[in-house]
């Protein structure tokens, strides 16, 4: 249920032992593999006691490179969320899931049944898979492109909703007296037959608590958006200042709205990726430390990939960047809207390739600040109370030890201005959220007809 003023949202990316690309070396980075589920819970564990939103993981269905200078080997994220579920309570549980590379009767499937285990706390992440190489994996021979991908995405939303629709909410009865399990007419076939797709239904399991997952979505290239106007309840974005925040914020609310939705159940969460000292001498430390730890060749490799493999290696580390030394971002098939990113800093900023990947090395394109609990804590109210940010896409530069941070130093102060929560007041996601529980579309309320 909503809080009873505006309250920030606020999600925490779990990536690897920290967003900041060396952070596996910092001395106060985690030590355990990345295959140890005591590594996860602990952090989810941090987050939820600061009673933060939810955790998402990303994926990434290929080895994505092949330096031997960087984490990799990250645990599945659907199985991660079943085993997750169990070790925690209350804390919103959100996978991201490919519709390039999966069947949308498999995924409609694992989602339902984590919301069951969870009791309503999981959220899917609405990827198209842009990383190249991930094709071969699956026995294609070229990447997809950029529009196809998202035609491919359209349909297979439509086919999960569907799915998680095709019972009712009252189908189970479960009357061994009167010998009824299920009510008749209450659980019908989708019989989807599309340029992709082609299911019958209906699942195979009843309605989750919360009728589906919250739809979660992190594209911002103009398809991207469109495609969560229509689709997300949350939106994962990348700005590295307020003013391109707050324009986004108003395009794909306003995209929203022409959609039919109410913009309010759009929520925009921008990247946050804090260096937090208790002085900012410290912060700055802090910040040294890790950038002493970078590698250019990792940076380069990393920038090639969000390019779609363009070559950047004959570039002067040195030397001034033009955006003409860049593929222009409206012709990249991998992620256009980090590219444009990219590009636009560039033009802006006019970096060496060297301060660009040191840049980069901290959240990958994400706004980075380095500063004290307050000073994070003003910038995070500045961009939420300017309508630039509904809450923020939390990715701590080193893990745990930086999120232990935010949780003891950064919320108590959010909370005290009364922008955060101090207690859950709900017990799924869409409660933590203020989104509502959506009606079925083929078993709507009496009187409203079929959606």
């Amino acid at each position: 249920m909503e809080q009873p003023t505006r309250q920030m949202r606020l999600n925490v990316f779990i990536h690897a032992r920290g967003h900041h690309e060396a952070a596996w070396r910092h001395p106060s980075a985690s030590r355990r593999p990345l295959t140890d589920i005591g590594y996860y819970a602990e952090v989810a564990r941090i987050a939820e006691a600061g009673k933060l939103d939810s955790i998402f993981f990303a994926d990434i269905l290929t080895l994505f490179d092949e330096s031997e200078h960087s984490v990799k080997g990250g645990l599945e994220p659907i199985t991660l969320l079943a085993a997750l579920a169990g070790m925690t309570e209350r804390i919103g549980l959100i996978a991201t899931a490919s519709t390039t590379y999966t069947e949308p009767y498999n995924l409609a499937r694992q989602f339902a049944s984590l919301d069951h285990i969870s009791g309503g706390r999981v959220g899917w992440n609405i990827v198209t898979s842009w990383i190249p190489g991930a094709e071969r994996n699956f026995g294609h021979e070229r990447q997809m492109a950029h529009a196809d991908r998202y035609a491919l995405a359209e349909e297979y939303v439509q086919v999960a909703l569907g799915l998680w629709d095709s019972w009712a909410d009252d189908a189970i009865i479960d009357d061994p007296i009167a010998g009824r399990f299920v009510a008749a007419g209450r659980i019908r076939p989708i019989n989807h037959a599309g340029a992709h797709h082609r299911v019958a239904g209906p699942l195979n399991l009843p309605r989750s608590p919360q009728g589906r997952p919250v739809l979660v979505q992190a594209g911002s290239s103009p398809t991207g958006l469109h495609f969560a106007a229509r689709h997300a309840e949350a939106v994962f974005t990348a700005h590295l200042e307020k003013v391109t925040a707050q324009a986004f914020h108003r395009e794909i609310k306003a995209a929203a709205l022409a959609e039919g939705r109410d913009a309010a159940e759009v929520l925009v969460l921008p990247g946050l990726s804090a260096i937090i000292g208790s002085t900012e001498a410290e912060a700055k430390r802090l910040e040294r430390e890790l950038a002493e730890l970078t590698d250019p060749r990792i940076g380069l490799e990393r920038l090639s990939n969000r390019f779609g493999g363009h070559d950047f290696s004959h570039l002067d580390l040195d030397r001034p960047l033009s955006p003409a030394e860049f593929p222009a971002p409206e012709t990249v098939e991998a992620a256009r809207s980090r590219t444009q990113v990219i590009v636009s800093l560039v033009e802006r900023q006019r970096p060496t390739l060297r301060a660009l990947l040191q840049s980069l090395a901290g959240a990958r394109g994400h706004f980075t600040m380095t500063g004290t609990p307050e000073q994070v804590a003003d910038m995070m109210e500045e961009w939420f109370r300017d309508g630039a940010a509904d809450g923020f896409n939390l990715m701590p530069p080193v893990l745990p030890a930086m999120l232990s941070t935010f949780v003891e130093e950064v919320v108590p102060i959010l909370q005290r201005r009364g922008l955060f929560r101090h207690e859950y007041a709900g017990a799924t996601l869409r409660e933590h959220y203020g989104l509502h529980r959506p009606a079925s579309r083929m078993f709507p309320p009496a009187g409203e007809g079929l959606a």
